[in-house]
């Protein structure tokens, strides 16, 4: 495990939900949190019957017990940094924020609504609990572009208009707005992310893999970033760690035979540090390297 410097191992919470397929959610916090040399532990927000073919069924947690989970990590274990996944309901989500208000450590928050296959995991009335309570919240905010859509009422259909939405991401409070760019289709051969902070704006991409193997990709690069902070990394080479991480996670379980539809991605993989990333610059990750290249805005 990972030492931070002043001696103690790096650590990081995940409150989200379990995936009984094993790609997504909780369980796919831990792998990564493990991969990047981080302490993983949970708080479980709800519990799902889902595979690689879609969701069957959900149970969210009772308050209660959300509660009382992370209460039980905070008063003993402690944490460097925390990553939300699906939260399952509007109580459920007022509850963690209250718990979060006070916390001294970055939190990523990944506002995650739809399942890979298509299936609802947030009620669309409770879409504003999250605008309200949890993207103030956020060190790092992390929607692809159709949550990033639902969260700002901004039509994604290009990389300016995801520039847009990290934009007005980061005016709803997040600090580092993150806007996946898995479903543009407008950047070609690479898929490109875009981030927004302090005014500027810093692209990271990646060749696309041909493979339907992208079950719990959301998932992963968001506990990729927490893990990484929890480490001590700066913002932007977290977000380039957790890149070039599921980058090689994809490319890797391309040719896997796990399940019959959109299966997992290979958690086993390494990240790459990369040097001093500076904002308003475009960084392109090859599968071994990052190479600074003109920004495409």
């Amino acid at each position: 495990m990972f030492r931070r410097p002043d001696g103690h191992v790096a650590r990081m919470l995940t409150i989200a939900g379990s995936d009984s397929g094993g790609g997504a959610g909780i369980q796919a916090d831990l792998k990564t949190a493990h991969q990047f040399g981080v302490y993983g532990m949970s708080v479980l927000t709800a519990v799902t019957a889902q595979n690689t073919v879609g969701v069957q069924a959900v149970y969210p947690l009772p308050v209660d017990i959300v509660r009382a989970q992370l209460e039980s990590v905070r008063d003993d274990l402690s944490f460097d940094a925390i990553k939300t996944g699906m939260l399952g309901d509007r109580a459920a989500i007022h509850a963690v924020a209250d718990a979060l208000a006070g916390v001294d450590c970055p939190i990523v928050v990944d506002p995650v609504m739809i399942a890979k296959g298509g299936e609802a995991l947030l009620h669309p009335d409770d879409v504003a609990a999250v605008i309200e309570r949890m993207l103030p919240l956020a060190f790092v905010a992390t929607p692809n572009a159709p949550e990033a859509e639902r969260l700002t009422g901004i039509s994604i259909r290009s990389l300016a208009d995801a520039a847009r939405a990290a934009e007005a991401l980061a005016g709803l409070g997040a600090r580092y707005a993150v806007v996946k760019g898995g479903h543009l289709e407008g950047a070609g051969h690479l898929a490109i992310d875009v981030v927004f902070h302090d005014g500027t704006w810093t692209f990271f991409a990646a060749p696309r893999v041909p493979s339907h193997k992208t079950h719990g990709t959301g998932c992963t690069f968001s506990s990729a970033v927490a893990a990484s902070l929890a480490r001590g990394a700066r913002p932007l080479e977290a977000i380039a760690a957790a890149k070039s991480y599921i980058s090689r996670a994809i490319a890797a379980a391309a040719d896997w035979d796990v399940g019959r539809g959109h299966g997992p991605t290979d958690h086993s993989q390494s990240p790459v540090w990369p040097e001093r990333m500076e904002a308003g610059r475009m960084y392109v990750f090859d599968g071994h390297q990052f190479a600074e290249t003109a920004p495409p805005l």
